[in-house]
């Protein structure tokens, strides 16, 4: 499995330190509000194309502790 200190990083100069998936600008919120509406991992995933499979799975993995 692979750690969320690789796939997810907070910076105060990137968004605010809002936390982002390592090497993009994109949101862990923004999966989340896909998640939410009902979007599949997958349209998440074709719509950020910079988000791995395996940050986006390693992150829901530790907020939803699968």
């Amino acid at each position: 499995m692979t750690s969320t200190s690789r796939v997810v990083h907070s910076d105060p100069n990137i968004l605010g330190g809002t936390p982002v998936f390592t090497g993009t600008r994109v949101t862990i919120k923004t999966l989340l509000d896909y998640l939410e509406a009902g979007d599949s991992l997958d349209e998440f995933l074709d719509r950020f194309p910079s988000v791995s499979r395996e940050q986006a799975i390693a992150t829901m993995q530790k907020l939803y502790s699968f």
